[in-house]
């Protein structure tokens, strides 16, 4: 199940992008997806990863999930936008490689979320999906922009996707008494994510319909939790 989760959460990426090059995503108003993803991020953050993590021993490893995502994200100049292009339209193999380091991390965060509960390793999968189709439109359009021809784009989408089953094996090898670390790094990547990238793109322009899309996220999540356990 871990690396049907770590899979899934690759494909998700590259199936937003290829749908975006298409001009299949022309119709959807990105901001509410992105406002959805910010919800849901948020929510697994506070509600699922964190009462699995001891905050005073790990608040450190916390802040540097935090403060290392930012620094990744303002350096290789990626993020989901909420309009049809990016204010942002650089992208070369810097870029590729962040999307990369992004997607190992949360490869592993699914694989220690399964194994210290099924239903967490479920909840953080769910998370980085709906996290990863904005940006994998997002990523496509960028590199579409700056005349990456289309099996340039798909290859370094698929090559992204790829290191989330890698960070999931990766982690296999993580000792037992480490895994609680490595959820708080995953709960700061989260964070930083879901309220200082995600939220700030979907309301760029007040919009009722993006409040109730990021309250729609968290709820989406805490009805997961109650029949997750079931299914």
């Amino acid at each position: 199940m871990i690396y049907l989760y770590a899979t899934v959460a690759g494909l998700s990426d590259v199936v937003a992008g290829w749908l975006a090059l298409r001009g299949k995503t022309a119709k959807i108003e990105s901001r509410y997806i992105i406002g959805f993803a910010a919800g849901v991020l948020i929510a697994v953050s506070f509600l699922d990863i964190l009462p699995e993590v001891n905050i005073k021993e790990d608040a450190l490893i916390l802040a540097l999930g935090f403060v290392s995502f930012y620094v990744l994200e303002k350096v290789m100049m990626i993020h989901a936008c909420g309009e049809s292009e990016c204010e942002t339209h650089h992208i070369g193999p810097v870029a590729v490689v962040g999307m990369a380091l992004d997607n190992f991390v949360d490869g592993a965060g699914i694989a220690v979320g399964y194994l210290i509960d099924p239903v967490l390793g479920l909840s953080i999968t769910a998370a980085v999906v709906l996290h990863e189709v904005p940006q994998g439109i997002t990523s496509a359009l960028i590199m579409q922009h700056a005349q990456w021809s289309r099996p340039r784009i798909v290859a370094a989408l698929s090559l992204a996707g790829l290191l989330y089953p890698l960070g999931a094996v990766l982690a296999g090898f993580i000792p037992g008494p480490f895994h609680e670390k490595v959820l708080a790094f995953i709960a700061g990547d989260f964070i930083y994510i879901g309220a200082s990238d995600l939220l700030p793109e979907a309301h760029r322009k007040f919009n009722w319909k993006v409040i109730v899309s990021v309250v729609g996220g968290m709820a989406f999540m805490g009805v997961l939790r109650l029949f997750a356990p079931h299914v």
